[in-house]
């Protein structure tokens, strides 16, 4: 019982922090720039995603003296992951991702 518990309570968790969909990351780099992507829910928009803010603080952080221009940015290729809620059936989920395309100034 103590498991079934343990394992419910991680479920929720995940599910509260985002849908344990990975954060703000870069894909693609080279010496002046790359291409950074993150994850982001349909009600919300990419704009208003959470992890906007991460994707951003990446490219800073890439770009040592924190200026960059985005050369381009939309929809990329999400994930479908499967997700068994509490009572058992099993639903497939949808991940969108939003990807920046940026250069170091």
């Amino acid at each position: 019982m103590s498991r079934s518990w343990l394992r419910t309570a991680a479920i929720v968790a995940c599910l509260g922090v985002g849908g344990c969909a990975d954060g703000a990351k870069i894909v693609q780099q080279h010496d002046a720039g790359g291409v950074v992507i993150y994850p982001f829910k349909e009600e919300q928009g990419p704009m208003l995603s959470s992890f906007r803010k991460d994707a951003l603080d990446l490219m800073k952080e890439k770009c040592r003296g924190g200026s960059y221009s985005i050369v381009r940015e939309g929809e990329t290729k999400g994930r479908t992951r499967v997700v068994s809620p509490l009572d058992g059936a099993q639903e497939l989920v949808e991940e969108r991702r939003w990807g920046i395309q940026f250069e170091c100034k």
